[in-house]
């Protein structure tokens, strides 16, 4: 008789991109790379391609509730991270899942990842949608991955450095009590692609060298998926970014060529990025 594996389940809400480089479709190729069974709802449609949006269109709130009812019935996952949600009440739907669904999910390591500006700067949720994920979603999450642009909106602070990035961390965190990953790959001047993670206790400094001559598309949620893998496999949330870290550096730099643009590639490497604790007396942050 065949021995059969059990892999470890997670889960994406998030938006499809029909040009398959970002949203729901890099997060299940993530999740396949590093070994984890992808489970997805999808919170809206978008006609995209790597050049831009052309249209966005909202799964109704009915349909994401019973999407994410049917994965949790019979696939319960150990890790979720959530994408592009886009409307307030998928925002809503989301939240009160959760947060009413306490026996089933009590153990959940709940991602988010804010999906409130793309790197191009343009906003992607309204005011009105901004607030309700900060007041009924982030206090549900263990870790938010925001952006330079969405953590200056979630601290309510300019970044201009990596010590403004490390107190927009501290902010950040101070504000709605989960652990945040601020990437900063967007950071001006900066000779490295430069994240600050800090969960209350653990401060950390993750660096890797940019990739030249390359421009991406979906490297936030790819990202994300990647410590959401790696916390679905058991890492603790520390190892999890570093995981992540390490997954999206060799991504970018194995991209590949898909018409005129580049896709993020797969990798099989024991590479690891630049990895060190920061402190407040660390030289590399102070």
């Amino acid at each position: 008789m065949v021995a059969r594996i059990k892999l470890p389940i997670a889960l994406t809400i998030a938006g499809s991109d029909s040009g398959g480089g970002a949203g729901i479709q890099a997060d299940l190729k993530t999740f396949a790379a590093l070994g984890v069974h992808g489970t997805s709802a999808i919170a809206c449609l978008t006609a995209q391609n790597p050049r831009r949006i052309l249209g966005v269109e909202p799964c109704s709130p009915k349909m994401l509730r019973q999407q994410i009812e049917a994965v949790f019935a019979e696939l319960p996952p150990a890790a979720v991270k959530t994408g592009m949600l886009f409307s307030t009440e998928n925002i809503s739907i989301v939240a009160d899942f959760f947060r009413n669904s306490k026996l089933k999910t009590k153990s959940l390591k709940l991602i988010v990842d804010p999906v409130m500006v793309s790197t191009s700067g343009a906003r992607l949720l309204q005011p009105k949608a901004e607030k309700l994920l900060c007041e009924k979603l982030l206090p549900l999450a263990i870790l938010v991955t925001p952006n330079l642009d969405e953590a200056e909106i979630l601290a309510e602070q300019k970044i201009s450095s990596p010590e403004k990035m490390r107190k927009a961390a501290r902010r950040i965190h101070s504000l709605y009590s989960c652990a945040v990953l601020l990437k900063g790959g967007h950071l001006k001047n900066s000779r490295e692609a430069l994240d600050i993670y800090f969960d209350g206790k653990t401060e950390l400094l993750l660096s890797a060298p940019f990739v030249k001559g390359v421009s991406t598309h979906g490297t936030g949620c790819t990202y994300s998926a990647a410590i959401c893998a790696a916390l679905a496999l058991g890492h603790d949330l520390p190892e999890a970014v570093e995981i992540g870290k390490n997954f999206i550096t060799e991504a970018i730099s194995n991209s590949y060529k898909i018409g005129k643009h580049f896709a993020l590639g797969q990798f099989a490497s024991n590479a690891k990025p630049h990895f060190m604790p920061s402190h407040h007396g660390c030289s590399c942050c102070s």
